[in-house]
Parts: C-alpha cells; sequence; structure tokens
C-alpha cells in the first residue's frame, strides 16, 4: 500500500469509529430521556404506554389507599381537569401528602393505571414542582374556555 492510501484507509478508520462512539452516545441517550406529561395530556393519550415518563400534579384529597400489610399505595394525580390513578409500592416521601403537589416517574399500563417506580414530593409549604404548577395552571386555563 501507498503511504497515501495508508493515511486514506485510517481516516477512514477514525470517522467510523467515531461514528459508532455519537450513535452508542446518542442511543443511551435516547434511552434514558424521561418526559413530563400532565394528567389531561395522559387522558387524552399522549404519553407514551410502553416507556417511562413522569406524571405530575395535586394529590387528589380522599384519594390515598394503602394496602394493608405492605408497601403498595394508590392515590390520584390531578391538575384539576383530568385525574389518572397511580399505584405505587415503596416507601414514600417524608412530605408527601393529599392536596399537595407530586410528581411521580413510571409507566402508564393499559388500564389506565400508572405504575410508579418513584414519587417526588414537595419539599416546603410554598414550592411545588415547576413541571406540575406549569400543568395545573394551563388546566385551569383550559376549563374557563
Amino acid at each position: 500500500m501507498k503511504p497515501r492510501h495508508k493515511k486514506l484507509a485510517l481516516i477512514a478508520l477514525i470517522v467510523a469509529a467515531i461514528g459508532v462512539a455519537v450513535a452508542l452516545v446518542l442511543n443511551a441517550f435516547n434511552s434514558n430521556l424521561v418526559f413530563f406529561f400532565t394528567p389531561t395530556q395522559v387522558a387524552n393519550g399522549e404519553a407514551p404506554i410502553s416507556r417511562a415518563f413522569r406524571i405530575g400534579g395535586l394529590v387528589e384529597n380522599g384519594s390515598l389507599k394503602r394496602q394493608e400489610g405492605g408497601l403498595t399505595v394508590g392515590f390520584v394525580v390531578t391538575d384539576t381537569a383530568k385525574s389518572i390513578p397511580v399505584s405505587y409500592t415503596g416507601v414514600l416521601p417524608d412530605l408527601f401528602k393529599e392536596g399537595k403537589g407530586v410528581v411521580a416517574e413510571g409507566k402508564l399500563g393499559s388500564d389506565g393505571t400508572f405504575t410508579a417506580t418513584q414519587v417526588l414530593a414537595k419539599h416546603d409549604e410554598n414550592y411545588m414542582p415547576p413541571e406540575a404548577a406549569s400543568a395545573i395552571e394551563q388546566a385551569q386555563k383550559s376549563l374557563v374556555k
């Protein structure tokens, strides 16, 4: 092989290696990407059924149900326009309460119940997750129209 051909082969090999690395990084990024949806968007079918996402809003008053002898709880997340039932197995955050803001991460089941793998609650009396606050504001605007 001529030195010129060796250089071209090396350059082609480097470009191919960079292309493979970029493809792997983009694939990892895409598989770890978690979108946020409101209960209204979930009820309207905008949320994926087989992929993890976050849902946020308020925990509906009177909706918290604990399973006896276990860590499974059920509650309803609402944006004041629509409501979605949530099931979670695990220890809830200390600040989790009915009527307060919450963001849950998990998957939507075919029965319309959101199965959470993680539940995040507010951290003080004046805080609500920005996504949840925006969702509630948008839902209230759509009810007025």
